[in-house]
């Protein structure tokens, strides 16, 4: 009989550490998957890593990309510039741990954290509801070339952590 590696000890395995440049190639199909023409370019995530931003990579046993998340630093506030998770890998949690793992950067450095979110990203909401955040605001038209309108969400530093 073969052993197989169950769903939860594969994604009790996954690392997150800091994202480096080599991994950008990896995250790209990622990124064009889930956002499509509103995908960010490799460009753009060289200039949030050569900006000094806070960027974290999720990544299994075997070094592969499972999700990434993005934070920036504002003088009272932190923005998460994205979080994302491979498709295969949705519905085991590691978008909540991304996410927390970005609130504990957002809290040592004692900001509160914003986020944009597509208004018909209802999964996102939720999982952002849950961690303590609250819609302040719309941005119409905010995503391009679709046009969606985004939800402004903010949680402040006071929350404890989901």
């Amino acid at each position: 009989m073969t052993a197989t590696v169950s769903t939860v000890d594969r994604m009790a395995r996954i690392r997150i550490g800091r994202m480096r440049w080599w991994h950008i190639d990896e995250l790209l199909p990622i990124e064009a998957d889930l956002f499509g023409a509103e995908r960010w370019s490799a460009a753009m995530f060289w200039n949030e890593l050569a900006a000094g931003h806070h960027y974290l990579v999720a990544t299994d046993e075997a070094g592969d990309v499972l999700g990434y998340g993005g934070l920036t630093r504002g003088v009272d506030e932190s923005w998460v510039q994205n979080l994302a998770v491979r498709r295969d890998s949705h519905r085991y949690g590691l978008g909540r741990r991304l996410l927390a793992a970005l609130l504990d950067t957002s809290g040592r450095w004692g900001t509160d954290t914003m986020l944009e979110v597509a208004v018909d990203n209802v999964a996102a909401q939720r999982l952002y509801t849950s961690a303590g955040f609250e819609t302040v605001g719309l941005r119409r038209g905010y995503y391009q070339p679709s046009n969606t309108d985004a939800l402004v969400m903010r949680r402040d530093r006071d929350v404890a952590r989901p």
